[in-house]
């Protein structure tokens, strides 16, 4: 069983902010494979189904973003997932310009607190995530105001294409391997550039 975790933070005042991106992917990916994410358990609102041809389960933590780490560890342990190869995280990158995405096989959390979280509840950093960049914080800005603001008109849009190639990503880190989706996704320009290759 593939875990898919979309990073965010649940409640109406956190809806179209930065810090949700990763809820928007899973959410992409759950409309594109027909699951509903109805159920709430382990802490988070999931949703199961099959994609790319292997069973999933699709989950938004509703622990707020800074103890995600409790609700994936929830997760794993249930569904006896592989840390290493069947979990997926999706996250917001500020080090990222907005629309692009990245993909990871490990890593530091990067400042992230939802990935400071999970490290911290799995003992280790070696699992799949799928970044979602949503631009560099002004200066003189605090990254918990920028990353709880919201969106230009233009990264909006950005970050909703980057959202559907992140999901796309995935179906491809599952068909393919994580190699064969860092190749294709990780080099290619945000705004659909490079969407054609």
């Amino acid at each position: 069983m593939v875990i898919i975790v979309g990073l965010g933070n649940p409640g109406r005042e956190y809806e179209n902010t930065r810090h949700n991106a990763g809820f928007w992917v899973v959410e992409k990916l759950a409309a594109k494979e027909q699951i509903a994410l109805l159920e709430k358990r382990h802490r988070a609102i999931i949703g199961k189904g099959t994609v790319a041809g292997r069973k999933c389960v699709l989950a938004r933590p509703q622990t707020y973003m800074n103890l995600s780490g409790e609700s994936v560890r929830e997760l794993i342990n249930f569904y006896k997932a592989d840390e290493k190869t069947e979990l997926i995280v999706v996250s917001d990158d500020v080090s990222l310009e907005a629309g692009q995405i990245r993909i990871r096989k490990k890593g530091s959390a990067g400042g992230h607190n939802g990935l400071k979280n999970i490290i911290a509840n799995l003992g280790h950093d070696s699992f799949i995530r799928v970044k979602v960049g949503v631009g560099e914080k002004p200066q003189g800005w605090d990254l918990a105001d920028y990353v709880l603001g919201r969106f230009s008109p233009r990264d909006r849009e950005a970050v909703e294409e980057a959202a559907e190639r992140a999901a796309d990503a995935i179906c491809m880190i599952l068909a393919q391997g994580p190699d064969a989706a860092m190749n294709h996704y990780n080099g290619m320009k945000n705004r659909g550039v490079g969407e054609a290759e």
